[in-house]
């Protein structure tokens, strides 16, 4: 990989247009991370293992870590991103009544840009806004139909507070099938299990609108709580709470490989 202006690095990570990376290095708010790949001559200059980069700074790309008016930062040519949604939020730009999942992301993330018209990373699929739980979000288009795609058979598990409670009858009509007001062809669940009284762990690998809603009303019953624990392998992690963000790794990434 060549080495590229730091310049151009700010501006394929989202930190504005070419003339706010400009500035931002002409202001001295941009320190990099000592490494094998830097010359010598910011070895020298560096304090603490980072050196602060000029306008005519050039680094390798890969495994480049930096610094941003104090905060840290590191390369990464395309964004994947695990977001656990707190409740009262909309998977959308342009919310109507409740803050965008958006607002709880840091503004490089949202700005990062994209050869269509949508700047940053955007949410793979969605969840209602009284839904809670595992979210991933990218700026790969080839990622986000993957995972979105019903055809690609990725499971997603949901937890579910029901307000009756549940028995077998209604869990056996759940993973026989069951019709949706706006489907002659049923719909299953790829997996159910009741875990207690009120609470269903349900597994789906297509996302219909308002689907584990619609399934369980079509049961006689009522969702009172939703939340999505697990997307393919992996499993929401218990440390990273709701309204919090971090990348995803590449282990992480092939946990969520498409069933067929």
């Amino acid at each position: 990989m060549k080495p590229m202006l730091l310049e151009d690095i700010l501006y394929t990570q989202g930190f504005g247009t070419r003339r706010v990376c400009a500035g931002l290095l002409e202001k001295g708010l941009v320190q990099v991370y000592v490494d094998e790949n830097t010359s010598e001559l910011d070895k020298k200059s560096s304090v603490a293992g980072v050196f602060t980069a000029s306008k005519a700074t050039e680094c390798i790309a890969e495994g480049l870590r930096f610094k941003v008016q104090g905060e840290d930062w590191e390369y990464h040519e395309l964004a994947y991103v695990l977001f656990n949604k707190p409740t009262g939020s909309e998977c959308s730009q342009k919310p109507s009544m409740h803050p965008s999942i958006y607002t709880f992301l840091p503004s490089p993330l949202r700005l990062r840009p994209q050869k269509s018209a949508i700047q940053g990373i955007q949410a793979v699929g969605r969840l209602d806004q009284d839904t809670t739980g595992m979210l991933l979000m990218s700026d790969d288009g080839q990622f986000i139909h993957k995972m979105s795609s019903p055809k690609k058979h990725v499971s997603k598990v949901y937890e579910v507070t029901t307000k009756h409670p549940l028995d077998d009858k209604q869990l056996q009509k759940l993973l026989s099938g069951v019709v949706l007001d706006d489907d002659p062809k049923p719909v299953k669940a790829a997996a159910a299990e009741i875990v207690s009284e009120f609470h269903l762990k349900l597994t789906l690998t297509e996302g219909k609108y308002h689907q584990v809603k619609r399934m369980l009303a079509a049961v006689s019953n009522r969702v009172e709580g939703l939340h999505r624990s697990q997307i393919g392998g992996l499993k929401l992690p218990d440390d990273l709470l709701p309204g919090q963000w971090r990348w995803l790794t590449e282990a992480e990434l092939a946990l969520m490989k498409p069933e067929k």
